[in-house]
Parts: C-alpha cells; structure tokens; sequence
C-alpha cells in the first residue's frame, strides 16, 4: 500500500491497555503515521508506550467534570461526541469498537474499516442482566435506563451502514454482528501475547483464576463452587465491584490474593493443575493465556473459549467445558477433570495457544486491510 495513504484510528476510549487498546496498538505497528481519535484519552504513561507515544484527538468529553474517573457515566453522550470527531482527511479509517468507535462518520470515497469485540453488549442481548446487575431494572431509574438503551440501539443499528467492512473477533461476535446489523463479518482473532507465557510440564495441586471482579465474569460462582468442595485449592487473582461479596463466600481452601503484578500471575498461570473461567466471553483472552503456559482450562461452554479450548474427547485436548453457569455445573467438571487431567498434555495446549499470536494478528490484518483497499479502489476506478 502506498505511503501517501493517510490512516485514521479510533476508539471507544483510552483509559487501559485491555483487548481493544491490544488491537490499536497493532493498528498503530502496521501504521506508525496514523492519527489517533478516541472518546477520551487517560492512558498512563507506562500503557501509552505501547502506542508509540501517541496521543488520541478526543472530543468535548474529556474536558467534562470527573471524566477520568466517571467517564462510562457520560455514555448517553457518547454518540454525539464519536461523531465530532473529524476523520475526513484519511483514505482510510480503522476502528476498534466495543461501544461507539464504529459510529465516527465517514465519507463515500473513505474506506472504513471496524474491527469489533462486540456490539455494544448493554444495549442488546445483554440488556436485562445489566439493568438486573445495576440496580435499574425497576422504578423511574429504571424507566429511563430502558428508554435510553432503546435509543442507543437505534442509534448503533443505524451507523453499521457507515461501515464498508466488519471483522469479528470470533465466529461467535460474527453471529452477533448478523443478528444485530444484518451484516457479515470476517474473522480475525485478536492477539494474544503468547510469547509473555512460558510452557511449565510439571504441575501443583491447585486450581487458578484471574479476572476483573465485576458481575459478568462469574468469579463469584467459582468460588462458591470450591467452597463445597474443600479438598480442592483454589487461587484468585484480581480485584473490583464484587471483592467483598466474593471474600464472604471464599472457604478456608480459597486464596484470594487481590490485584497482582503480571509477573506474579503468570507465575500462578503457570504451575497450576487447571485455569477455571466461568465467563461467556466474546473471545477471552486469560484461556489462551493458559494454554500458552501449558496449562488446561476448564471454561464454561458458551461464547469465544468454543472456537479457542480443543475439549476433552477430541484429538489433543487443552480442556473442558462445563454446560451450565452453575456451581453444580462446575463442581461436576472439575470432578470429571480429576479423573482424566494426565491425558491432557502441557504442550498440546502450549501449540494451541500459538495460533492466537501477536505476529499471526499482525500478518493477517495487514494482508486484509490491502486487500480491501485495492478492491475500494477498484471500485472507484470502474465507476468513475
């Protein structure tokens, strides 16, 4: 692709160097003179080295009171502000969507491109278990939650058309894209740092989480789980909204160590018998971390770990699903898996979690963003 091309990036908001900040990051290594547009922009200045340094163009928001703290809170105005961004001077724009990034408005000879981790999930499919798990499933609160969420998916379903191209990051967000916009997605799996992992062969007797503490990551059902059975060690790591109501139902077999550096998870990720994840993710990341360390997961069978954990049963399994998001549920595989863990093996899960890296991200992203801009000026070139 030619060096004259100008290339814009955007995002939802700048605030952690989480999956979707992974991915501009990416973008940013394969365009390293691209501009940067988000919401807000409070990076640190240890994540904002992964960006080379770059700062976003943000919009009213990030002047706003408490924005940096409190900056979800303005959501109802996101829409409004994602559109003030001006992006019209690139040829083509890339954004990384989970939220509002994708609605950034975009002109007839500019090729948009939105890679998406997920429609934005409050608003859709996930609607009633956010108002239940906010309080705001009842009363004038409520009301105007509803009515809100009803605008935003009206808004959201309208600015798919601004999109030239989707990429999913799973079979599984692809679905959600048709069902939701009534488009499709091509697939890219996001990049997983495999090479931060070490394959470790030689196991200890205990079980490992690690996960934001926040209710959709389900850490509270896990616990809950290995507090009924005593014979079992189960360490977390982490920390948010739901530490206390998880400590109370924590046995005396469960450590829960808090918020840890990355050294010291993937340490723990790398000596125990199995990494539990209760979640339904659209990809999940912490699985193919494991797996990179040689280690099983034993996930609840729903969303992204479907296309990312090879089950027991099948050839060179890397772990095993639990059917429903219930401590029984749990319990049962994690009994099950006792039973069977030595024919799991350390370095099938090590080569499964290969296929999810950094370097294979960046070359398949790069091979599709050419080829879909010698296609748009094709394009152009046959109409005019």
């Amino acid at each position: 692709m030619s060096h004259d091309v100008s290339v814009g990036i955007v995002a939802d908001w700048l605030v952690t160097f989480a999956g979707s900040e992974k991915v501009i990051a990416e973008f940013i290594k394969l365009y390293p003179d691209a501009d940067v547009y988000s919401v807000v922009d409070f990076l640190s200045d240890e994540s904002r080295k992964k960006f080379y340094g770059k700062e976003a163009t943000t919009s009213f928001i990030q002047r706003l009171p408490f924005a940096k703290k409190k900056y979800q809170q303005y959501l109802p105005l996101m829409p409004l502000a994602i559109e003030q961004l001006d992006v019209t001077g690139h040829d083509i724009v890339l954004s990384s969507s989970h939220a509002v990034a994708k609605g950034v408005l975009t002109g007839p000879d500019q090729l948009h491109i939105s890679y998406v981790h997920s429609p934005i999930r409050y608003a859709w499919d996930f609607q009633h278990q956010y108002l239940r798990e906010s309080g705001l499933n009842k009363g004038l609160k409520g009301k105007l939650a509803r009515w809100f969420l009803h605008k935003i998916r009206m808004w959201d379903y309208r600015t798919a058309n601004g999109v030239d191209h989707f990429i999913a990051n799973s079979q599984f967000i692809a679905r959600r894209i048709k069902k939701v916009y009534g488009r499709d997605a091509d697939v890219i799996y996001p990049p997983v740092d495999v090479d931060r992992f070490t394959l470790q062969e030689n196991k200890e007797d205990f079980y490992f989480t690690a996960s934001r503490m926040v209710p959709y990551k389900r850490i509270d059902l896990i616990v809950e789980a290995f507090s009924q059975m005593p014979d079992k060690k189960l360490v977390v790591i982490g920390d948010g909204s739901e530490m206390a109501k998880i400590k109370s139902r924590a046995g005396s077999n469960i450590e829960i160590l808090g918020y840890q550096p990355d050294d010291v998870m993937q340490d723990y990720m790398r000596r125990t018998r199995a990494f539990v994840f209760a979640a339904e993710e659209d990809f999940g990341i912490t699985p193919v971390e494991a797996q990179a360390s040689g280690t099983p997961v034993i996930a609840f069978g729903k969303g992204g770990v479907l296309e990312t954990i090879r089950p027991y049963g099948e050839r060179n399994a890397t772990g095993m699903f639990f059917s429903e998001q219930t401590a029984e549920s749990l319990i049962k595989a994690v009994r099950h898996f006792d039973t069977i863990k030595d024919t799991i093996l350390p370095q099938d899960c090590r080569e499964n979690a290969l296929k999810f890296s950094a370097q294979r991200f960046h070359d398949e992203l790069d091979e599709y963003i050419k080829t879909k801009w010698h296609d748009f000026n094709e394009r152009k070139r046959i109409i005019y």
